[in-house]
């Protein structure tokens, strides 16, 4: 969500309050894989894991996880619910099935709920209003009155519009991190261009050494079929080298004497002697890879309108509904009646399409550019 932000120990999101993911140290996290292949090339590895230091509350599947759970409760809540049932024209009802849709919204709105009432604590603490307060507050106030309902305030719960909100906005979550975590593994197979091992000379013979002992200027013998571990100057040799993977250019390029070469491109049939002119953070490769973190890095102006529209929706769900409880309390005096207005109009102020269609459009669009050999340079142009 806010990608921004970066600390030098564990903690949590200044903006929303969600745990921090580590960058550095190798761990694994569903939100955010290394490759295998990275740990080869210490500069590469840290590039790829800062350009996806990402926060969260759960891992993606622990939102997948509460999504079905949550998805499960909340078909008996829509059963039992009176409203559903006039609409649909059936009856299920038996003693004491208030009490069991009580014991089911409950579940659903600590269980399901968990991530925005998180949420909601962080984006205060931050003075961050947004999304999550948004989603917070509108299944709070659903919950509460509801509760009061099943113990004797008259009117309806709004048992089934909170099971359901959570169900959507869970499913949002999950759909937008896994597709960032699509675009993160295609960032990683970037970085998995690179070899492990590169033959150097030295001293007249043949060395191999590990990529991360290459420094620039030595001299690198590139075999047939291997890939090319720094950008370079061909000195000896004539070759076809495979580009594709970086350029898009398809047919292979005719490389010889002063022909410059790229990192992760890989060689045709013949044999290469080059000197290293751009190795790891000086390489093409690398500066692609960090264009690209920046680009996913970088919010979009409708994804921060999308939040700055959150904040004051949340301040004026906040502000009509009490307006709409004063109206109706002064003019009627029923307080349940006018309980009954000020929830519906908090309720129905939280706009899952809002949280969970502008973040999830900027990602999926994304993705299949990268995973099409488009990377996406500026996020906000594009």
């Amino acid at each position: 969500m806010h990608p921004q932000i970066m600390k030098n120990e564990p903690g949590k999101c200044p903006l929303c309050g969600m745990d921090l993911v580590p960058m550095g140290g190798g761990q694994k996290t569903a939100h955010n894989h290394h490759n295998e292949h990275s740990h080869h090339n210490e500069n590469h590895s840290q590039h790829l894991e800062h350009g996806y230091d990402k926060h969260k509350g759960h891992h993606t599947h622990d939102f997948l996880k509460r999504f079905w759970i949550s998805l499960i409760i909340t078909v008996p809540i829509l059963l039992l619910s009176k409203m559903i049932q006039e609409w649909f024209g059936f009856n299920i009802s038996f003693p004491g099935d208030k009490y069991v849709l009580l014991a089911l919204g409950t579940i659903i709105y600590i269980y399901g709920g968990m991530p925005f009432l998180k949420g909601m604590v962080g984006e205060i603490k931050g003075k961050a209003i947004g999304m999550m307060t948004l989603v917070a507050i509108a299944i709070s106030v659903a919950y509460i009155y509801s509760v009061a309902v099943v113990f004797g305030l008259p009117g309806m719960d709004f048992f089934w519009e909170l099971a359901t909100l959570i169900v959507i906005m869970l499913l949002g979550h999950w759909l937008e991190m896994r597709s960032t975590m699509a675009a993160s593994k295609a960032l990683q197979s970037l970085v998995a261009l690179l070899p492990n091992d590169v033959t150097v000379e030295r001293h007249g013979e043949a060395v191999k050494i590990k990529i991360e002992e290459l420094k620039n200027g030595e001299t690198i013998i590139i075999k047939p079929g291997e890939k090319i571990p720094a950008d370079g100057l061909v000195i000896e040799g004539v070759s076809y080298v495979n580009e594709s993977m970086l350029t898009g250019e398809s047919v292979p390029i005719k490389k010889e004497t002063d022909g410059k070469v790229i990192a992760g491109s890989i060689n045709g049939e013949g044999a290469l002697r080059v000197t290293a002119t751009g190795v790891g953070k000086d390489s093409y490769l690398n500066k692609v890879i960090n264009l690209v973190q920046d680009a996913q890095a970088a919010k979009s102006n409708t994804q921060n309108l999308a939040d700055k529209v959150a904040k004051w929706l949340t301040y004026i769900a906040i502000a009509v509904g009490v307006i709409t409880f004063v109206y109706w309390f002064a003019t009627s005096g029923e307080i349940a009646f006018a309980l009954e207005r000020m929830v519906t109009v908090m309720v129905t102020a939280c706009p899952p399409a809002l949280g969970v269609a502008i973040p999830l459009v900027v990602a999926i669009s994304t993705t299949p550019s990268a995973t099409n050999g488009l990377l996406i340079r500026n996020r906000t142009a594009f």
